[in-house]
């Protein structure tokens, strides 16, 4: 990978977004017993965090849920995608216990539950030449995680995409297989995105959050965050 480019038809459709990016390098992510334990509890913390999003009943209308559905209504999709936080949130409410997984994955993975915040992190040596975000021109192609036929991105869907195709579609409700995390990632690119104000100052508070876990967790120091904007649209 080489920079992250956020297309002028993504700050159109969305002017009062932001844009949260944080690089992370030479982590080792094989999974481990030396901190399993530790893993569990802090995901077993930020599931009882997470009911402070869930409060409402029906789910539909707890306001994290209902923002990210309103934005979804924004750009072509397929029926039934929803933001990658709403899938999470919803198994936390209905009881669903999160284990371990993978150790960049139950970090970030606590850290959406704890301040109901999407995020993604995909391997940056799996990325071919830039990784942008703005609509789809269409037909881009798309494998997720266990597909065995190619299901391209719609014409005006928002998604993130490289050289090769769609790397995440409908903006965070699905991820390709050929860039995710596995055990042999050792270079991501954290992404966090945020449409409001409320949204942003808790996505600002969980990055730093996410960067404190992974200082912990991989002995690493990651690099700075990075936040984008409209009226600052690129970053040094």
């Amino acid at each position: 990978m080489k920079q992250v480019v956020i297309d002028k038809s993504f700050w159109t459709t969305f002017p009062d977004a932001q844009i949260n990016l944080m690089w992370i390098s030479d982590f080792d992510n094989h999974d481990t017993d030396e901190n399993k334990v530790e893993r569990q509890q802090l995901l077993r913390d930020a599931t009882v965090a997470s009911e402070q999003f869930t409060k409402v009943d029906p789910f539909r209308d707890n306001p994290v849920v209902a923002e990210w559905r309103d934005a979804y209504q924004q750009f072509k999709k397929r029926k039934g995608a929803r933001s990658s936080i709403e899938a999470l949130l919803k198994r936390a409410s209905q009881g669903h216990e999160f284990t371990p997984i993978e150790p960049l994955v139950d970090v970030y993975n606590s850290i959406s539950l704890r301040y109901g915040v999407p995020l993604g992190i995909e391997d940056r040596d799996k990325i071919a030449g830039d990784l942008h975000l703005g609509l789809a021109q269409g037909g881009e192609s798309f494998f997720p995680l266990g597909a065995e036929a190619d299901d391209p991105a719609r014409e005006g869907e928002m998604i993130y995409y490289d050289d090769e195709g769609a790397v995440c579609r409908s903006l965070n409700w699905r991820e390709a297989q050929r860039t995710m995390l596995t055990e042999e990632t050792t270079n991501g690119i954290v992404v966090m995105e945020s449409m409001n104000a409320d949204q942003a100052a808790r996505a600002t508070a969980a990055m730093a959050e996410l960067r404190q876990l992974i200082q912990h967790y991989f002995g690493i120091e990651p690099g700075e965050i990075k936040t984008l904007t409209k009226d600052h649209p690129t970053v040094d």
